[in-house]
């Protein structure tokens, strides 16, 4: 796309077309599958369980705020001048919005307001998006070249997470490494790597003991093992009838 005669980078002007946070057509059946990353090189959103095809890409996360895309100020300096385009704090990180967000109503009052959507600003911001920016440089210095930085390398922040695709629906609400046992069967133990291994081990402080079907969690708080009696106590244990407080 040309505006004023000049050409916005391949990356911004995809951003601004790609959908977020829909179904990732690939991965229609998996959990998790919201596309929330934005890849530069091959001007795509993907979902997190994309990301392996393109961890060699610079790659931009895509988050979610008052219903409009928002992208890391951190992450976006990186790529584009970002002076004059207010940001706003979610989960003790800024954000800046990526398109254009007008309202009906304009504002004239008293006090910053932005250059593009006449949106309330603080001191001393005059954008309130990236889009407003952007369109902004074009229309008054017909260059944006000056504003484009250059970016190599673009990793995922360490708190995204990547789901893990383990094939079977009850293993995701599996706890790892715990052990799962049924009372109608001796009290075993067995690895969380391999289910076909099955070793006697003590019943240590660090470890989940998990019954499956009838809910009971039990954790391990000493090196004693576990009595057949105390969880037959523990299973057959239901709660009783509340009794009213005497009336004084």
């Amino acid at each position: 796309m040309v505006i004023m005669g000049i050409q916005k980078p391949a990356w911004l002007e995809a951003l601004y077309t790609q959908k977020f946070f829909v179904g990732c057509s690939y991965h229609e059946t998996a959990k998790k599958n919201e596309k929330n990353v934005y890849c530069l090189d091959c001007c795509i959103s993907i979902c997190p369980h994309c990301i392996p095809s393109h961890r060699f890409h610079r790659l931009l996360q895509v988050r979610r705020y008052v219903y409009h895309d928002v992208v890391r100020l951190e992450d976006l300096e990186k790529l584009i001048d970002c002076s004059n385009v207010q940001a706003y704090t979610i989960n003790s990180a800024k954000v800046v919005f990526i398109k254009k967000r007008p309202q009906n109503r304009q504002f004239k009052g008293a006090g910053n307001y932005c250059t593009s959507c006449d949106r309330s600003l603080q001191e001393p911001f005059i954008h309130c998006s990236l889009g407003c920016k952007v369109d902004f440089v074009l229309k008054h210095y017909k260059d944006l070249s000056p504003f484009l930085r250059t970016c190599n390398t673009l990793t995922l922040s360490p708190d995204f997470l990547i789901p893990q695709d383990m094939g079977d629906d009850e293993m995701t609400n599996e706890t790892p490494h715990s052990t799962i046992f049924d009372s109608d069967e001796p009290m075993s133990w067995t690895s969380g790597s391999s289910g076909s291994e099955n070793m006697s081990m003590a019943y240590s402080s660090d470890q989940i003991v998990r019954k499956k079907r009838n809910g009971l969690y039990l954790c391990g708080r000493s090196a004693n093992k576990v009595s057949d009696e105390d969880m037959a106590t523990s299973m057959s244990r239901r709660k009783g009838i509340p009794h009213r407080s005497p009336l004084c």
